[in-house]
């Protein structure tokens, strides 16, 4: 019997010990080793569940992603309704120089110098410091955004609204090649991207103002006109114009134009000439500045399409005297050229040319600026070009100011309201788009 029990005992030990060993080993079998897991290529049922559940997550993401978009292109659009209707026939210059340290780590342009006459006996009766900014700007007028710069969203945002307030079609913005600026600024091509996409949004157009950068000839001129296109030709924003014989072409204001002689631009602008950009992906209308009279034969001479006197001063130069503006029309009907006259509502560059009172122009409540634009229509252009919506430091812009009180001493619109010069000009916009119809009947 004691045997019996013992060998019980053992058997029983035994069985125990090999369950154990069952045991464990089942446990550590991965589950790709478990002979109990899913049949080969079927998933365990909770990893299912986890991809169903992933997939309806990212569904919902998707829509309710659709369901903002659709709901800010329904808010932007709705905005957009209370604008007039834009007119692509007024256009207005427009300047990215502006900077402060938020945006560009220290303030541009808004810091101008006081420039000194070119007479050093005059010079030495005025100042010639730096202005401080935020509250001392090299300008005679405060804007309602402040020293602003050019880079930040929101001011861009802000200037295509008031744009569209105004009625303006297409801005046209002041340009120097990548890496070159003006005497005072930085460089800004790297702004017209989102300034493009900004105007799209809004319907806004853009067409490009190219400065006398340093070095200006006719073969970097076809460098940079072929970067412009390539860069900015596909954009919908990109402004073009189709013209009598039908080519939709993007049209190219150039400043200073006569700093180059008529034969340079004639290698780039004649069809005769064998580097001309006639008749290429990259040819376009070419708008010179006409300052002076005898530029009219330069004009001809060169091969440009049309003429803008850009300038706010009625009696600087000839092109920007009014009395001048019929004959002007006539020469360019001649000639088969393009007619674009510049409006402003005033001129003051004090801030910066302390010494340069004599071509102050008055705003008188916006008198000057309804008189120019009425007597622009009189002289029938093809285009009416703003001079300007934002150079602040000639005092030409129509963008909104506001009252600064302090040790500078600034200028306002009162007893206007801030967008006065906006109103005049939608109010405007709306009777050249009806004097144009009229014309072409």
């Amino acid at each position: 019997m004691a045997r019996f029990r013992r060998k019980s005992c053992i058997t029983l030990i035994a069985l125990v010990l090999l369950v154990l060993i069952v045991t464990v080993v089942l446990k550590a079998l991965t589950p790709e080793d478990s002979p109990f897991d899913n049949p080969v290529g079927e998933q365990p049922v909770p990893e299912r569940r986890n991809e169903n559940q992933i997939q309806r997550e990212n569904d919902n993401k998707l829509v309710q992603s659709k369901m903002t978009d659709s709901a800010q292109s329904d808010k932007l659009e709705a905005a957009l309704r209370k604008f007039p209707p834009p007119n692509y026939y007024l256009h207005a210059f427009y300047y990215t120089w502006y900077g402060n340290p938020k945006f560009d780590g220290k303030y541009i342009h808004w810091d101008h110098p006081q420039l000194p006459h070119w007479d050093l006996k005059v010079a030495q009766g005025y100042p010639q410091a730096r202005h401080v900014p935020p509250e001392d700007i090299g300008a005679n007028f405060y804007p309602s955004l402040g020293a602003y710069s050019s880079r930040d969203p929101s001011i861009i945002e802000s200037h295509m609204q008031q744009l569209r307030t105004a009625a303006i079609g297409v801005l046209v913005v002041s340009w120097y090649p990548p890496n070159m600026s003006d005497d005072n600024g930085e460089p800004t091509d790297d702004i017209v991207p989102l300034l493009m996409e900004v105007a799209h949004k809004y319907h806004v157009k853009v067409a490009f103002h190219i400065e006398p950068y340093k070095g200006r000839d006719e073969v970097n001129m076809l460098t940079n006109v072929k970067y412009i296109i390539d860069k900015y030709g596909d954009h919908p924003a990109f402004f073009k114009y189709r013209t009598n014989t039908g080519k939709l072409l993007p049209l190219i204001y150039v400043y200073d134009s006569y700093l180059m002689n008529s034969e340079q631009w004639g290698k780039l602008l004649k069809h005769t000439d064998s580097n001309s950009i006639r008749d290429t992906p990259y040819d376009a209308i070419f708008i010179a500045l006409l300052v002076e009279e005898k530029h009219k034969r330069d004009i001809l001479t060169a091969g440009f399409d049309g003429v803008y006197t850009y300038f706010a001063t009625n009696g600087f130069s000839y092109g920007s005297t009014q009395r001048n503006w019929d004959s002007l029309k006539a020469f360019c009907e001649d000639n088969n050229l393009i007619y674009i006259l510049s409006v402003g509502p005033g001129y003051i560059d004090t801030g910066v040319r302390p010494w340069n009172f004599q071509n102050t122009r008055n705003r008188i409540n916006g008198k000057y600026y309804e008189t120019s634009l009425s007597a622009a229509l009189q002289a029938r252009p093809d285009f009416i070009a703003i001079t300007s919506f934002n150079e602040w430091h000639e005092g030409t812009q129509i963008e909104m100011a506001i009252p600064k009180t302090g040790q500078t001493v600034y200028m306002d619109y009162l007893p206007n309201k801030p967008a006065i010069y906006l109103e005049i000009t939608r109010k405007w916009a709306a009777i050249f788009g009806g004097e144009r119809r009229k014309w072409q009947d």
